[in-house]
């Protein structure tokens, strides 16, 4: 991915949705306002900032995303599966409105200049764009996502809304936790081997680098799991881009829940047709 800094703000952008002329970004915590452990691009409502700060957060991100701040539709997650298709009576939702929704993990649009914005701390933002029927999507994939595969199941919806061939559709994966920096335990790994089987065990899962002697602990490639779940989905492989910026990796650049538990900024991802 390529790191851009435009009116001092930070943000991250993939070649091929650059390519295709999609407006899109992923925030670091480099360039607003907020101060101590939200220092100081925090996009989340909902971390104990001031609401003034994160708007004035949002407002410069969205300037140098060339997004309209008081358009963009806001996502409500608790690590489920649940994808909506919103249109233009959400545009402002979280922004100059209260969300009229809960449990939404992501989102689809083909409704202009009404941005999709999702949020993260080290789990996987995805993106989609299918520039043949315009239509735009943004999910969160944590674990949970990942293992219910809520990137197929947003190309679904794409497919049964709009007519969307996954063929066609650009997928990026954008900065989240590595596989070199997440460990879980045995229970999500089991989660994962019923979900993805035995035949993809050695691509997902390795022993863990952590705790090495601990057989109950494993490293999972979260980045790996989605990039298979895409191709399950019918998308070309030279149409996912996959970041190479871990959120634990790099704590002065993002933030991460893991390094920093609850005290801390929340990241966002958009997109806007």
């Amino acid at each position: 991915m390529n790191k851009e800094t435009k009116n001092n703000v930070t943000y991250m952008t993939f070649d091929l949705f650059k390519n295709a002329g999609v407006k899109h970004g992923f925030s670091t915590r480099l360039g607003g306002v907020s101060d101590g452990v939200f220092d100081s691009l925090n996009l989340g409502f909902n971390r104990g900032d001031s609401d003034e700060n994160v708007h004035e957060n949002f407002k410069r991100i969205a300037t140098a995303l060339d997004m309209n701040y008081e358009r963009m539709c806001l996502s409500k997650q608790t690590h489920t599966t649940n994808v909506i298709i919103v249109d233009e009576k959400d545009a402002g939702n979280g922004i100059i409105r209260p969300l009229p929704y809960d449990d939404v993990d992501g989102m689809i649009t083909n409704v202009k200049d009404m941005p999709l914005v999702t949020f993260y701390a080290d789990c996987v933002p995805l993106y989609f764009y299918d520039p043949v029927k315009e239509v735009i999507a943004m999910a969160h994939s944590g674990w949970r996502g990942t293992v219910g595969k809520i990137g197929k199941v947003t190309i679904n919806k794409m497919q049964e809304a709009f007519g969307c061939n996954p063929k066609d559709i650009l997928c990026g994966i954008a900065p989240s936790i590595c596989k070199n920096c997440y460990e879980v335990s045995k229970d999500v790994a089991d989660a994962f081997l019923e979900t993805f089987g035995d035949a993809h065990k050695d691509e997902i899962l390795h022993p863990s680098v952590f705790n090495p002697n601990d057989a109950d602990k494993y490293m999972l490639d979260l980045w790996a799991a989605c990039r298979i779940v895409f191709l399950e989905a019918g998308i070309p492989e030279v149409h996912i881009e996959i970041t190479d910026y871990c959120t634990r990796c790099n704590p002065k650049l993002f933030y991460s829940h893991r390094i920093m538990g609850v005290n801390r900024g929340s990241l966002a991802g958009f997109i806007s047709l």
